[in-house]
């Protein structure tokens, strides 16, 4: 069942994750950035709620769910799912302006309170060292870790099959993320800090984490419930 309630404050996109050009996001985007703690700042053993977020489209609509789960029983506390119209074009490095103000939106209907949050998509792992995971955590003001299928910049070896193996994602000498083996024998997922944590903490709640799926089960959840709520949308009101 989903529920809503008045925890975070209705979507601040209008300051903090919408903009009205390319030119405009990279403003933006740089100024945010300085503002972006990439140092722990809770210990593990205090998280008692995580949250995932991500979105699935339709045309021009994009659905953001968020789910919420205990840690470190991984049990749902609470999901919703809101519907927005895209404004931003898709390029690669300001995603956030595309899908943040849905999120931040979806983050808005919220009554709990999440430790930290788990984003699809990649924080320091970005060309700006800013990417989505960095920009929600920030402008919510919550620990988020970035987690990824795909690199956006930079390269890692391939980890080891087993489980919990890893290898660090450089870009030129400087390590921005890492890739980690969280299913024996499945791809990688790549792993960076958002917001208020350190890479290997970000590391650690992910395999912490992570039980049957590739991804971490909060990431999973809301994959899953963005798609049913895209799906079950009649297509005569999506267009």
């Amino acid at each position: 069942m989903i529920q809503t309630g008045k925890k975070f404050p209705t979507c601040p996109a209008s300051e903090g994750i919408h903009a009205d050009s390319p030119a405009d996001a990279v403003r933006i985007q740089e100024m945010l950035r300085h503002h972006c703690i990439v140092d722990r700042t809770i210990n593990i053993s205090e998280i008692r709620r995580v949250a995932g977020a991500d979105a699935a489209y339709h045309g021009e609509l994009v659905y953001a769910a968020i789910v919420v789960l205990t840690f470190p029983g991984l049990e749902v506390v609470e999901k919703t799912c809101t519907e927005c119209r895209v404004t931003f074009p898709y390029i690669p490095g300001l995603f956030s302006f595309r899908e943040g103000p849905a999120i931040l939106e979806a983050f808005g209907t919220l009554t709990t309170d999440p430790d930290l949050i788990f984003i699809h998509g990649h924080g320091f792992a970005h060309p700006g060292r800013f990417g989505i995971a960095s920009h929600i955590g920030v402008v919510l003001d919550v620990p988020s870790i970035g987690v990824a299928q795909h690199l956006l910049t930079g390269a890692a070896a391939s980890p080891a099959t087993g489980r919990g193996s890893s290898e660090p994602v450089h870009d030129g000498s400087e390590v921005i993320g890492m890739a980690v083996r969280t299913v024996g024998g499945s791809k990688p997922v790549f792993v960076s800090v958002g917001h208020k944590v350190d890479l290997d903490q970000a590391v650690a709640m992910v395999l912490k984490t992570t039980v049957t799926h590739r991804i971490t089960e909060p990431l999973w959840q809301a994959d899953q419930l963005s798609r049913q709520c895209r799906d079950r949308t009649p297509r005569n009101l999506s267009s």
